[in-house]
């Protein structure tokens, strides 16, 4: 009886042995194929930090302009008055 237990503990632990390497290989795999994704991710998110920044950067730069060109013309009126 117990040689019959043993052969089944045996076969158990095999079986939860590849059961257990298949999980880490698939875990691995998914890792691999997250890896890409989540670099493409973190780029995206970079560039569009970036491009807000700038287009941040360009508004406040043509309000800027848009100021300085009405005072200038406010100047010219009360002159011209």
């Amino acid at each position: 009886m117990s040689q019959t237990h043993s052969k089944s503990r045996q076969k158990a632990e095999i079986a939860f042995a590849n059961a257990q390497s298949q999980f880490f290989a698939r875990n691995a795999a998914v890792e691999e194929l997250d890896f890409p994704a989540l670099a493409r991710e973190e780029k995206t998110r970079r560039l569009r930090e970036a491009r807000l920044s700038k287009e941040l950067k360009d508004r406040k730069a043509a309000t800027a302009a848009l100021v300085a060109k009405r005072a200038k013309l406010e100047c010219r009126v009360q002159h011209d008055s």
